[in-house]
């Protein structure tokens, strides 16, 4: 049987519509002075579960002081799963960011280099030592089609980052109209295709939720708020979307089927708007048989009240000692 791994993408989402804070997080008015700093945050969602997908890396290279002291705030069998750098993944959104930071002057999308891999490297280095990298995730957005010069690319990317488990999210439809094609070049580079749940568009990718490696299985669940998807105040608003108990069971279903084909499965919850992410990561726990450990705040519980039963208020066990 394979080893289950549930979490969320992100563990700190301190502001906005969708904030953590006083939620998950006690409040920290509320609390003894020390009692949850923001630094603490990652120690106390370690304390409920034992992965998790980080999502800065995805806007910025990781300082490696810092991924040093994620090492350090969790404990030996916690593990991360990382999203490559956008340079690697999303180019526009790159440039763009950095049109900004340079006060505003345009210039060509520079071409991604051995150098830009060696940077990446670098800054997870701390990770690896520390046997705490789960996977890679290569996140690519709908833009990304399927054609000749976009499957060698994506050959290229996973040979520079061939030391580690990679996963690769992608969501155009045609990467699944050729799907044989994209099975070869995974099963080549032994990376695991991201089975995801979202929204359905005519674009998007049509999945099925099979394992394409006895390996690594990873999946990530977006939501499905159709309406604000693509048109909305906050961005947050994208990922307001609690699942169902019935949707749960869904996906508990699938992760006991595909535990039986494959070595390690990740599955991230990224409805991250108001802890719904937590909610449903636990109780997904609870439906594959995992215990659901960790204390959770009378906030969390009044707001999803399905937790009751299978968590603790205060005083509750520990995932870790």
């Amino acid at each position: 049987m394979g080893d289950v791994r549930i979490g969320t993408s992100g563990w700190s989402y301190p502001s906005g519509p969708g904030t953590w804070n006083g939620i998950f997080y006690p409040s920290r008015r509320s609390q003894p002075a020390g009692r949850l700093a923001k630094a603490d945050e990652l120690a106390y969602y370690a304390e409920h579960f034992d992965t998790v997908e980080v999502n800065s890396s995805f806007y910025r290279l990781p300082d490696p002081a810092v991924a040093r002291k994620w090492a350090a705030q969790t404990p030996s069998s916690f593990d991360f799963c990382l999203k490559l750098f956008q340079k690697f993944t999303h180019p526009a959104m790159y440039m763009k960011g950095a049109e900004a930071r340079a006060g505003g002057e345009e210039g060509p999308i520079p071409a991604v280099t051995a150098a830009d891999v060696d940077a990446f490297r670098r800054s997870i280095d701390p990770l690896c030592a520390a046997g705490k990298l789960g996977a890679l995730l290569l996140q690519f957005p709908p833009s990304f089609r399927h054609g000749d010069d976009a499957r060698e690319y994506l050959a290229w990317l996973l040979q520079s980052f061939s030391d580690y488990p990679a996963a690769v999210e992608l969501r155009h439809r045609s990467w699944s109209d050729h799907q044989q094609d994209v099975l070869a070049l995974l099963q080549a580079r032994q990376a695991a295709w991201v089975q995801i749940d979202e929204p359905k568009f005519r674009f998007s990718i049509q999945q099925g939720q099979q394992p394409n490696l006895g390996s690594l299985h990873y999946m990530r669940l977006h939501g499905r708020n159709a309406e604000k998807w693509w048109t909305h105040d906050h961005p947050d608003e994208r990922y307001n979307y609690l699942y169902s108990p019935a949707e749960v069971d869904g996906f508990a279903d699938t992760v006991r089927r595909v535990r039986e084909l494959v070595q390690t499965i990740y599955v991230f919850m990224n409805n991250h708007f108001a802890g719904k992410a937590v909610a449903n990561a636990a109780a997904l726990r609870h439906a594959v048989g995992q215990p659901v450990p960790g204390e959770y705040s009378d906030e969390m519980l009044a707001r999803y009240p399905f937790l009751e039963g299978i968590t603790s208020r205060a005083g509750g066990g520990m995932l870790f000692d």
